[in-house]
């Protein structure tokens, strides 16, 4: 028995593969759910360590929406517990531990930013449930018996554990506490399968021994593709520079996607967008665009994406003529500087892209872009990170920063 298309589409891998004298195939267990119409529970957990997502978070989200629409139920476990320890998973060092008031905060804007992705109105479809709500009541008797389901080999097996224990470097002993605790949630919810990136290989396989220790039937894992970033080489991290965010404007997202290295543009239509391939153009620069399209429509809506291509085409075609007519985002000048005194371009440059999220994280990376020739103001260079302008000149006008940034000053 095959698995359907919908579910196929992008995997990068599921295990068990093959059915053993105790449990069947998730194809197996798919058409049993639908015999006795009783949808699967489908878990993905989020641990918010940070308040934005990108689109390498989305592609486990598209596919969590892919099991809604097939009728299932999407589990969705917000780790404000699990968070406060931080998964160690790619990490070479400890993570800092975060406040209960910053993981909420965290996990509020995460599930603002999934509105456009999940079904959170069709009955049945969507669970959301906080890790602490079980685990802070575990005893110390309880985590014992947890602490002795697994070894010290076995997390040392972890690749990044490993490593960090093969160079000397420090294993803090809460670490150990993720995977089992995470693995418990999978208990807890009762899940039939588990989504997660290719990286999470052990903590999706660690729920599974603690399902069968608890009598449960244990889940699958289905592991999908970590998403290359924009710059076609090193995976999509904030850190890196090469994301695009979910709360970026329709523009900015559309103009960072049609600039995207031609090596990823195939897997972005596979993983972030529900189009055939075969359907779009063949011409790599007309298929980079359609891609660009694709997405943008799938986390702004249509109207908003092709308003947003128009735009783009307008001011790479005539920057300095139709600046003023493009639909480009807004700043408000009067929240960037109080305007006793001229702002300094850097400033200016800090101001308006740092908060709009473009990536001039300091005042001394907007001097570099500056000194670079990064920066012009309605298409006229600004050289001088000094340069003092005054808000009179800078009204009405637009920034752009790069080839593809833009922002209107208004007052």
């Amino acid at each position: 028995m095959t698995l359907p298309g919908w579910l196929e589409r992008g995997l990068a891998d599921l295990f068990p593969h093959a059915a053993d004298h105790r449990h069947p195939t998730l194809s197996a267990r798919l058409a049993a759910a639908q015999q006795a119409h009783r949808p699967l529970r489908v878990k993905l957990g989020i641990d918010p360590t940070a308040n934005s997502i990108h689109l390498g978070h989305t592609i486990l989200y598209r596919k969590l929406r892919a099991f809604q629409d097939a009728g299932h139920t999407a589990v969705v476990i917000i780790g404000d517990c699990t968070a406060r320890i931080g998964d160690p998973t790619g990490k070479s060092a400890t993570r800092p531990q975060l406040s209960a008031q910053e993981v909420e905060e965290n996990a509020r804007t995460y599930l603002e930013q999934l509105g456009p992705i999940l079904d959170f109105v069709t009955p049945g479809r969507l669970e959301i449930h906080r890790n602490s709500t079980w685990l802070t009541k575990l005893d110390l008797t309880q985590v014992i018996g947890l602490l002795g389901t697994a070894t010290v080999g076995q997390m040392l097996a972890k690749e990044d554990f490993a490593n960090r224990y093969g160079r000397g470097a420090a294993i803090a002993l809460h670490e150990f506490l993720y995977p089992l605790l995470q693995g418990y949630d999978s208990v807890m919810v009762k899940a039939d399968v588990e989504l997660g990136g290719t990286d999470q290989k052990f903590n999706v396989a660690m729920g599974r021994d603690l399902q069968r220790r608890f009598g449960q039937p244990p889940q699958f894992g289905l592991l999908l593709p970590i998403l290359t970033g924009t710059d076609g080489v090193q995976k999509m991290s904030k850190s890196l520079g090469n994301t695009i965010g979910l709360q970026e404007d329709p523009l900015t997202t559309y103009s960072k996607l049609e600039k995207v290295a031609d090596a990823v543009v195939d897997d972005y239509i596979t993983l972030l967008t529900d189009v055939d391939p075969a359907t779009m153009p063949k011409d790599p620069r007309q298929r980079q665009k359609a891609m660009a399209l694709e997405v943008t429509a799938s986390l702004h809506g249509r109207e908003a994406a092709q308003a947003a291509q128009a735009s783009a085409a307008t001011l790479v075609m005539t920057p300095q003529a139709s600046a003023a007519e493009a639909q480009v985002p807004e700043a408000r000048l009067e929240a960037i500087w109080d305007w006793a005194t001229p702002i300094p371009a850097y400033q200016l440059l800090h101001g308006v892209f740092f908060k709009t999220r473009a990536g001039v994280n300091s005042t001394s990376e907007a001097r570099r872009r500056i000194q670079g020739g990064a920066l012009r103001l309605d298409g006229q260079k600004l050289t001088d990170p000094q340069r003092a302008l005054s808000k009179d000149e800078l009204e009405g006008k637009v920034l752009q920063l790069g080839k593809k940034t833009f922002c209107r000053l208004v007052g």
